[in-house]
């Protein structure tokens, strides 16, 4: 991507703005755009201000970090980076489609992850020509999921499903696999399953969901068994409960 990460600051606290704003001061190709102490300004200034990063605190008076976001009115929104001292908001930041999700305090590493986040974020947006949606899911709605959160070191992650390569089960707990990355998230297959996207993924074995575009090819292994050959590399079972429907899946999405 090219030029400076724009980037935008939102927290009523002015030494956690000031600490903010030194920080990425250090880093090379952002240009901060936009700082605001207030709710209501901030959302004034957004609505004028062209930026590609967000980072917003949640916790505000009268107004809270999801409440600035719901009344933007220009679209589309940028890289939304939530920043709290509290974790329990992790849920909601998902559902609002948040980038990310820094709990105060965090170190300059967990700074600059968030921040190259949002650059490799910006440049895909730009690059497909699509918008980077922030909204409320409908009451009762279930869609596929678009992000998968993730906990790591005092922090909230979220993986864009996708980037996801494949998910390997691992006990009580899915490991994804994502842009040469792997991320450990507490559920089971059967619950990830539900929620991802059938049209993009598809169970391969018992242990193993695959994302249809990363597979380059099944290779016969011995009696009628099979193996799904990722683009890098990877070598999965094909089970036979699964072969007719992953062989049908692969047909359709030609």
């Amino acid at each position: 991507m090219g030029g400076a990460l724009r980037v935008a600051i939102v927290d009523d606290e002015p030494l956690a703005r000031e600490g903010l704003r030194l920080r990425l001061a250090r880093m090379p190709d952002v240009r901060i755009v936009a700082e605001c102490g207030e709710a209501g300004e901030a959302v004034r200034v957004l609505q004028a201000t062209e930026c590609d990063a967000l980072f917003l605190d949640v916790q505000m008076p009268e107004l809270d970090g999801f409440g600035v976001l719901a009344r933007i009115e220009r679209g589309p929104l940028p890289a939304v980076i939530l920043v709290t001292a509290h974790a329990e908001h992790a849920l909601r930041a998902f559902r609002v489609g948040a980038l990310d999700y820094l709990v105060k305090p965090y170190d300059d590493e967990t700074l600059r992850e968030s921040v190259e986040r949002a650059r490799a974020h910006v440049a895909r947006v730009r690059e497909s020509g699509g918008a980077s949606p922030v909204a409320e899911l409908p009451a009762g709605a279930a869609p596929p999921l678009a992000r998968l959160t993730v906990k790591r070191e005092g922090r909230v992650l979220f993986v864009e499903t996708a980037r996801i390569d494949w998910v390997e089960s691992v006990g009580d707990h899915v490991r994804v696999h994502a842009g040469g990355e792997s991320h450990l998230i507490r559920s089971t297959m059967q619950a990830l399953e539900r929620r991802l996207d059938p049209a993009r993924f598809v169970r391969v074995h018992r242990t193993a969901i695959v994302a249809m575009p990363s597979i380059r090819e099944l290779q016969p292994y011995s009696r009628g068994e099979y193996v799904v050959v990722l683009g890098d590399g990877t070598r999965l079972p094909l089970s036979r409960r699964y072969r007719a429907a992953v062989v049908g899946a692969l047909e359709g999405s030609r």
